[in-house]
């Protein structure tokens, strides 16, 4: 697979349109502006990483931590999996050619439709949603394409079992849309040029997909830009932006310099992902941009809730294959194939979510096992036994003594066998307040959400896991963090918000065209100066987000276009 990427001595000085950022956001901005014929310059602050370079060994996978804490930065840089670590909220974001899609699960689901006749969103999206919001879903759609895993590829076990917990609990159970090819294309080159072989059931898509089946913005919207003429370039870390009488300038830092440079165009899209974007507006605001008060306000992490089915009496083969050889492996499937949909209409809000199934990626198996045997020691939640009489004393015991020996094995032969084996992951997506605020604490952004993890969705959410464990006969262990010691923290894969859309810089801060507002207070924006990320997702969404993200950048694209009288060719 060729790079897309161009070495940094090769930046003009001046763009029609800088993009920041190169996830659903600035991948989608990218290509499509380009495609209207303006001349695109992309800024990415990660590396290019192709297939076959991402980790599958825990000494890669620890190389490439990044943690940012009240202390400082810890480990690389540029490190594709980037910690951010708070009191109450901690997040984690990918950071590379791909932004978070190299990383995330490519679960592909709009969120319910009465999400978007909420207040909280500006009037045109609440009128538009059929006509310029739903061209956006398609666009995306077209563009990603997500599909449910086949009937035809081997069965699941995590699948299965996932399954049987939703029978359980008396919920709908589908699979979901992934973004993964399951086919190999003709010729085995994709659409945009790109090399892509189908998946092999590896597990291992949130570590980085290294057979090339997932449909990241790296295999799709980003060679896509390439393609009609956009310059990219990584290991670009953008400071902040500066308004000039004719446009705009990106300040920015080149690999291997020390003094910062600059580049300016006439039209800015910010879409470093929602952590990235605030840092950036926060930052220009610090250094005189006028803005919306609102900024950095509204912060949701999706109503993000992880949990686990621990030792269970079925497998679940829920470990990805790593550095092992494919053919001697029980198949994983992609990191989630299945939901369990609780977001039945006229249902309280705090009780509307979903639970997906997962796998944990191969590279950090090893540490897997011991981490949840003292988890299991220290949380774990055994299921009540609702039978019409008390199992015989022997058999509870003899039951026990299965448990511990699968215990056991784990750590004897490791995480492929025994009690890990028939791990469940879970992951939910709820609805939390979006009150959390985010702010720059000595020129770094910090998370600030008192309580956040003693809401009410998030108690409900554990109690239902609880009940998914219990049908699957295992010892459900909550997020190790949400506890008391911890001051019941969280952790979100799903940032939204603090750049919010509102009708009016009182409410948020860009509109529903992604301009941003000029002023405390009414409508007018800057010219040229654009946010379109899931920064400007003004809610949770209780389904994951970057189908949505896509779909409102898309929107967002189309009337850029139109403003500046431009045509999008969507050929």
């Amino acid at each position: 697979m060729n790079r897309i990427a161009r070495p940094v001595r090769e930046l003009n000085s001046r763009y029609d349109v800088i993009v920041i950022g190169s996830g659903y956001g600035g991948g989608i901005a990218a290509s499509r502006l380009a495609r209207a014929g303006q001349s695109v310059c992309l800024l990415e602050r990660g590396r290019e990483i192709l297939p076959g370079e991402f980790p599958n060994t825990e000494l890669e996978a620890a190389s490439q931590l990044q943690l940012d804490t009240p202390a400082g930065k810890i480990g690389s840089k540029n490190g594709l999996y980037n910690i951010h670590v708070n009191k109450e909220q901690n997040v984690v974001v990918g950071c590379g050619l791909g932004g978070t899609s190299l990383i995330n699960a490519n679960v592909s689901l709009p969120p319910a439709n009465d999400i978007f006749f909420e207040d909280c969103w500006p009037e045109p999206i609440r009128e538009q949603q059929d006509t310029l919001l739903q061209s956006g879903f398609e666009h995306a759609r077209q563009m990603l394409k997500p599909m449910p895993y086949p009937e035809s590829y081997p069965p699941l076990e995590k699948l299965k079992a996932h399954e049987t917990s939703a029978a359980a609990i008396n919920q709908e159970f589908y699979r979901t849309p992934i973004n993964v090819t399951f086919k190999t294309p003709q010729n085995g080159i994709n659409e945009f040029g790109v090399p892509q072989v189908a998946c092999n059931n590896c597990g291992d898509c949130v570590s980085g997909c290294n057979t090339g089946a997932k449909n990241t913005t790296r295999m799709n919207y980003l060679p896509d830009a390439c393609n009609h003429g956009a310059e990219i370039y990584c290991e670009t870390w953008v400071s902040h932006v500066e308004k000039l009488p004719d446009g705009w300038r990106v300040h920015l830092r080149l690999p291997d310099e020390k003094n910062d440079s600059f580049v300016d165009a006439r039209i800015v899209v910010v879409a470093a992902g929602t952590l990235g974007s605030n840092e950036i507006m926060l930052r220009s605001r610090d250094r005189g941009l006028s803005l919306s008060s609102r900024l950095g306000e509204g912060f949701t992490g999706n109503g993000d809730i992880l949990g686990f089915g621990y030792n269970c009496d079925v497998k679940i083969n829920g470990i990805g294959f790593g550095d092992h050889d494919p053919t001697t492996m029980a198949p994983v499937g992609p990191c989630i194939t299945s939901i369990i949909d609780i977001r039945k209409k006229g249902t309280n809000w705090k009780d509307r979510m979903i639970i997906e199934e997962g796998s944990i990626p191969g590279a950090v198996g090893k540490f897997i096992t011991p981490l949840m045997a003292a988890a299991s020691a220290a949380l774990g939640k055994n299921p009540e036994i609702k039978q019409s009489k008390k199992p015989k004393l022997t058999d509870a015991l003899q039951d026990a003594l299965q448990k511990e020996s699968r215990k056991a094995e784990s750590m004897l032969r490791g995480p492929y066998h025994g009690a890990i084996n028939r791990l469940q992951t879970y992951l939910i997506m709820s609805h939390d307040d979006a009150r959390g605020k985010m702010s720059l604490v000595d020129d770094r952004l910090r998370i600030d959400w008192p309580d956040v993890g003693k809401q009410q969705n998030f108690t409900i959410g554990n109690d239902r896991l609880l009940e998914a464990t219990s049908a699957l006969g295992g010892e459900y262990v909550e997020n190790p963090i949400w506890t008391k010691l911890f001051h019941k923290s969280l952790v979100s894969v799903h940032p939204l918000g603090g750049c919010n859309m509102g009708d009016s810089a009182e409410q948020g801060v860009v509109d529903h065209k992604g301009r941003v507002f000029d002023a405390e207070s009414g409508v007018s924006t800057h010219t040229g100066l654009y946010i379109s990320d899931g920064s400007v997702i003004p809610t949770s969404l209780a389904v994951n987000p970057l189908l949505t993200i896509s779909a409102v950048t898309e929107r967002c694209c189309r009337l850029l276009a139109d403003d500046y009288g431009l045509t999008i060719n969507y050929d």
